[in-house]
């Protein structure tokens, strides 16, 4: 089972003549969860993978390693990083209720989603 969201980025203002698809890179915005689900932590990298594995790791983020915080739950693919910045400030408002809501929606049985990137 695989799930995931890809947000899309509003049109390109670039000219006919320059293509959207140079350079594409990737940004994820990203959920996890410790395994109880009773603390949540938002984030965003370039390299989803790379990123998980450090949180799993227990590198690069206080706040995860002191919580165990390593379970994949949720996360979304921009293109553009200024959209990927603004939607996880917009997420990291919602209030618990919301976020959970989200969550449930793309991952209902809350799986570890990190063997499916």
């Amino acid at each position: 089972m695989h799930f995931s969201v890809i947000a899309r980025d509003p049109p390109s203002r670039r000219g006919p003549s320059q293509s959207r698809f140079v350079n594409m890179k990737n940004y994820y915005i990203y959920i996890l969860s410790n395994q109880r689900h009773t603390v949540l932590y938002i984030g965003i990298t370039n390299d989803l993978k790379r990123r998980i594995e450090e949180h799993k790791q227990k590198l690069g983020s206080k706040f995860t390693k002191k919580y165990n915080i390593d379970k994949l739950l949720y996360y979304e693919i921009y293109t553009d990083p200024e959209n990927a910045i603004k939607r996880e400030k917009q997420l990291k408002n919602y209030s618990r209720k919301r976020k959970d809501e989200i969550i449930n929606q793309f991952n209902p049985k809350y799986f570890d989603l990190y063997n499916q990137i």
